[in-house]
C-alpha cells in the first residue's frame, strides 16, 4: 500500500509540477496557423465540391453512419467554421469555444467518408481535441487582453506532457509498424514509389536505384524509432530537429502528403526548452508591443474544476487508448496489409501499396439474371480506388449497391420485370506492394449476407505470399 501511495505521489508530482507556459503558447499559435492553411488550402483546391459535395455515396465509419453530408453547397459551412475557428486560436481569441468549434467541424468532416483518411488528418484530430483541455491562451492572447486576471507565466505539466507524448505515438509506432518483412527486406513499396520518379532531372537515376530504396527504407525506421528520444536530450536535440526537417521536405517533395511535413517538423518544437520558446514568446511581444510589468501582480490560482485524482484518471484513460488501439490488430488473424482489420489509426504510414480491380453483379434472386455493374455511375475514381482493396468498404459498397436496385424494373430487351431483394455478388482482385494480383473477393460469396461489424471477416481470401 505504501508502495502504491509513492508510485501515485511521484506520478502527480510529475503530471502537476508548475513549469513554463511559454512551450504551449507557441504550440497554440503554431499549430492554430497551421490549422488555418490547411483549411484554407483545402477550399481553394476545389476538394469541398469534389470530396464532398458531388459523390451520390458515402463511406461511413462503424456506429458513424448516422453522419451525413449538409445538402449542397452548406457544405462549405463546416470549413468557414474551420477556418475563422483556426484564427482565433492563433489569437488566442474566445480560445477554448473556437478550439472545441475547430475539432467538432473537422472531426464531422473527417467521419464522413473513409475514403478520404489519412493519419495527418486523425492526428489533426487528436491534438485539436487537445487543445480544447489546454490553458494555451493564458499568455499572449486577446483573452488576456480582455480578461488580464486570466494570465498565467506557468503551467501543469502534464498540459506539454500530452503533446509531447502524442507525437512520440505517432513516430514510435509508425517506426514499429516498419519493423516488417516488405518495409525492410524487400524495401518496398519505396522502390515502387520511388521507381516512379525515375525521370526527373539530376536525380531519376538515383531514385530508381534499389540501393536508394533499401536506405530511405531503413533510415526511415531508424528515424521513426528514434527521433524522439534524440529530441528530448539537449545534446542530440539540434542534430535531431535537422533530420526533422530533412526527413519531411524529402518526403513533401517526392510524395503527394499534403501539409502532413509541415505539421509534423512545426510541431516537434515543443520538445526544444522552456527558454528557447520563452525567447521565441518574448520576441513576438516585442514585435506586437505587448509590454511586461515590471512587478507583475500575482494572482492566486483559482481552485480547479477538476480533483487532481480525477484529472490523472483523465489522462491515464487518454494514454491507455492511444496505445492500445494501435495494438488492436493482434486480435485479427490473418496478414494485416491483405485483410486491413486493424489498420486504420495505427500510425502505419506509408507502408503500403495496394492495387484492386473490382467487378460487381446484381442478381435477381427470383429469374437468376445477373448484371455488371459499372462502378464509375456510383463512385469517384479516388472512392473506387479505396474501396476496392478494404473489405469493410467493400461490403459497405455491396449494400448501398442492393439498396440501389432493390425495386427497380429492369428491361431485358421486350421484357421487364421487378428486382427485390437483389443479391450482390463480386470478384475482387488485389496486389499488395508489387506482387502479382491474386484472388481477394470471390464471386461465390453474396456480400448482402455478410455482417459488417469489427469480426474477422472470413469471407476474404487467405494471404499466400508465393
Amino acid at each position: 500500500m505504501t508502495a502504491t501511495k509513492s508510485a501515485k505521489s511521484i506520478i502527480s508530482r510529475a503530471l502537476f509540477k508548475r513549469v513554463s507556459i511559454a512551450p504551449l503558447i507557441i504550440f497554440r499559435i503554431i499549430f492554430g496557423a497551421l490549422l488555418l492553411y490547411g483549411s484554407v488550402r483545402f477550399v481553394s483546391k476545389g476538394w469541398v465540391k469534389s470530396l464532398y459535395i458531388d459523390p451520390e455515396f458515402y463511406f461511413g465509419y462503424l456506429g458513424f453512419e448516422w453522419v451525413h453530408t449538409l445538402p449542397g453547397n452548406w457544405m462549405y459551412l463546416p470549413f468557414i467554421l474551420m477556418i475563422l475557428s483556426a484564427l482565433l486560436i492563433i489569437l488566442g481569441l474566445g480560445y477554448r469555444v473556437a478550439a472545441f468549434t475547430f475539432f467538432i467541424s473537422f472531426t464531422y468532416v473527417e467521419l464522413l467518408d473513409k475514403s478520404n483518411y489519412l493519419n495527418h488528418y486523425y492526428f489533426v484530430s487528436l491534438m485539436s481535441f487537445l487543445l480544447i483541455f489546454l490553458p494555451a491562451n493564458r499568455d499572449f492572447s486577446l483573452d488576456v487582453l480582455l480578461k488580464p486576471g486570466i494570465k498565467q507565466k506557468t503551467t501543469a505539466a502534464w498540459t506539454i506532457g500530452i503533446l509531447k507524448f502524442q507525437l512520440a505515438v505517432v513516430y514510435i509506432f509508425a517506426g514499429l509498424a516498419k519493423i516488417n518483412y516488405d518495409w525492410l527486406i524487400r524495401a518496398e513499396p519505396l522502390k515502387t514509389w520511388l521507381h516512379a520518379h525515375h525521370a526527373r532531372p539530376f536525380v531519376g537515376d538515383i531514385l530508381r536505384n534499389e540501393v536508394t530504396a533499401y536506405i530511405f527504407s531503413w533510415f526511415g525506421c531508424f528515424y521513426d524509432l528514434f527521433i524522439v528520444f534524440f529530441l528530448m536530450m539537449r545534446k542530440t536535440r539540434m542534430l535531431a530537429y535537422l533530420a526533422v526537417i530533412i526527413f519531411h521536405i524529402t518526403t513533401w517533395l517526392l510524395f503527394p502528403i499534403g501539409v502532413f511535413p509541415w505539421v509534423m517538423i512545426f510541431s516537434t518544437l515543443i520538445f526544444f526548452s522552456e527558454g528557447f520558446h520563452q525567447k521565441i514568446l518574448f520576441r513576438l511581444k516585442k514585435v506586437f508591443g505587448s509590454k511586461e510589468k515590471k512587478r507583475p501582480k500575482v494572482i492566486k490560482h483559482k481552485k480547479q474544476f477538476l480533483p487532481k485524482g480525477l484529472k490523472t484518471g483523465l489522462i491515464t484513460t487518454y494514454v491507455l487508448i492511444q496505445l492500445l488501439v494501435p495494438l488492436r490488430y493482434v486480435l485479427y488473424s490473418g496478414n494485416l496489409y491483405w485483410n486491413e482489420e486493424g489498420f486504420r489509426f495505427s500510425w502505419r504510414v506509408m507502408l503500403m501499396h495496394k492495387e484492386g480491380h473490382a467487378v460487381f453483379y446484381m442478381k435477381d434472386r427470383k429469374t437468376g439474371r445477373t448484371s455488371e455493374i459499372n462502378n464509375a455511375n456510383y463512385l469517384t475514381r479516388t472512392q473506387e480506388d479505396q474501396m476496392a482493396t478494404q473489405p469493410d468498404m467493400i461490403l459497405q459498397y455491396a449494400r448501398f449497391l442492393a439498396n440501389e436496385f432493390d425495386g427497380k424494373t429492369l428491361h431485358y430487351g421486350d421484357h421487364k420485370f421487378k428486382i427485390e431483394n437483389p443479391a450482390i455478388h463480386a470478384e475482387i482482385y488485389v496486389s499488395l506492394n508489387g506482387r502479382p494480383s491474386k484472388l481477394f473477393v470471390d464471386k461465390r460469396h453474396d456480400l448482402t449476407q455478410k455482417k459488417y461489424n469489427l469480426y474477422h471477416r472470413d469471407w476474404i481470401e487467405p494471404y499466400h505470399d508465393k
